[in-house]
């Protein structure tokens, strides 16, 4: 696991200088990768988030021609010392700020792609605080199923739908079946949802009958991500059983366009550890760096702007904050030991989804099934609106931020989708 070095001394500063508002995101302390063009240059191509600008890594000559699936695939040393050089590149008093400034692009400027192309998504169920709510609502007595403290849970997703935030996505329609008819109907949902998650983006591959031990398993990661897995609840209560969610998760999944890099989060780890109550996880599933320092502290947080608010040119309203500690159950580096376990292979730019990150309390539900306890409560905004499940014109915002003594805060930026009317 990566560890505290110099490039997260809280005294650093750049002389970017909007990189130094302690309420930002991006200080010279995160340094998170995405891909970006602008309307001048129509070329997809890394770069880093300093402040409300981008570094353009390609003309700034630190990886040139190299796209960012090619730095993710790379062994963990060479992506350490990258961090170094960028770091020391945009400090205050580098020697590089005049060369370096010309290679700045407004954020505002810029046009956010995908990070790298994504072959392959898996989204887990690791927030236990979800499932055992959703599982109240289908079955009171018994609302996690046996295997549930045993096996990182997940299902595989679609890859060809995943966005980046800021785009906007028709409301999907699927075979619906209301209990007060005989026989279901193609429809329009009329319970779209969001989730709250993270995703986890695989650099380091692995070769197929190789699985990756736990010691090594967050080698494989490359950095974090906000993600929104849309959901379209009536369509899923249809077709879940017997394997699980298709047309109710396929249509759209959101993420967060910067990758904030394990690296980056170092001083934001702790330990993992389960109460008694619970069984230990098998031995595969288990290393003493997990044990350690396996959880990572990120305040979450799901912002609404209906499309009234948005014309009235009122705020987003926070719904829910929640805590990605506090709500998995399973670690990082377990999900991906396990994955590949039985000798699945996979490969860089795979993403690999939390599953819904909700908190303990009923404030902290990380989707709007649990808010509004499966339609039967109604969610009031400070607007005067109601809603128990997201419509037509809706945006959802997901942020997300690391905060800890003696450290500099860092985030996410945000993740936006919007919420169209059906085709």
């Amino acid at each position: 696991m990566s560890g505290v070095d110099a490039t997260h001394d809280p005294s650093l500063e750049s002389w970017v200088e909007s990189a130094n508002d302690p309420s930002g995101d991006f200080p010279i302390q995160n340094l998170p990768f995405g891909t970006f063009r602008t309307s001048t240059d129509l070329r997809w191509r890394p770069g880093v988030a300093i402040g409300d600008k981008v570094l353009d890594l390609w003309a700034a000559g630190f990886v040139p021609g190299q796209d960012l699936g090619t730095l993710m695939a790379g062994e963990g040393s060479p992506r350490k010392a990258l961090r170094l050089r960028l770091s020391e590149s945009l400090r205050r008093g580098s020697t590089r700020e005049s060369e370096l400034a010309s290679a700045l692009v407004p954020q505002s400027h810029a046009e956010m792609g995908l990070p790298c192309p994504i072959g392959d998504y898996t989204d887990f169920y690791a927030g236990i605080h979800h499932a055992r709510t959703v599982g109240g609502l289908l079955r009171p007595d018994s609302p996690l199923f046996p295997n549930y403290k045993w096996v990182p849970i997940a299902y595989h997703g679609r890859s060809s739908t995943i966005f980046p935030s800021g785009h906007s996505f028709p409301r999907p329609s699927g075979q619906i079946k209301g209990a007060e008819y005989e026989t279901p109907a193609l429809a329009p949902t009329r319970r779209l949802d969001f989730e709250l998650e993270l995703g986890a983006f695989i650099g380091l591959p692995n070769d197929p009958g190789d699985p990756i031990p736990i010691a090594r398993a967050e080698d494989h990661i490359f950095g974090l991500v906000l993600l929104n897995d849309w959901s379209a609840r009536d369509v899923q209560a249809w077709e879940y059983q017997p394997l699980g969610p298709f047309l109710a998760k396929n249509f759209a999944t959101t993420i967060s366009p910067w990758v904030v890099t394990l690296e980056a989060l170092a001083p934001f780890r702790g330990p993992f550890t389960r109460s008694e109550r619970h069984p230990a996880p098998l031995p595969y599933l288990q290393s003493p760096d997990n044990l350690a320092r396996g959880v990572i502290d990120v305040d979450l947080e799901v912002q609404l702007q209906t499309r009234a608010m948005g014309e009235a040119g009122r705020m987003p309203e926070t719904i829910a904050r929640s805590n990605f500690a506090q709500a998995a159950y399973w670690t990082l580096a377990q999900m991906v030991a396990h994955h590949s376990v039985n000798g699945c292979a996979l490969r860089t730019g795979d993403l690999l989804g939390t599953g819904t990150l909700s908190g303990p309390q009923p404030e902290q539900a990380g989707s709007l099934l649990e808010l509004s306890a499966g339609g039967r409560k109604v969610l009031r905004l400070a607007s005067g609106e109601e809603r128990t499940f997201l419509l037509d014109g809706d945006t959802v915002i997901l942020r997300g931020r690391c905060a800890r003594q003696g450290h500099r805060s860092i985030g996410f930026g945000e993740c936006r989708g919007t919420v169209r009317a059906a085709a």
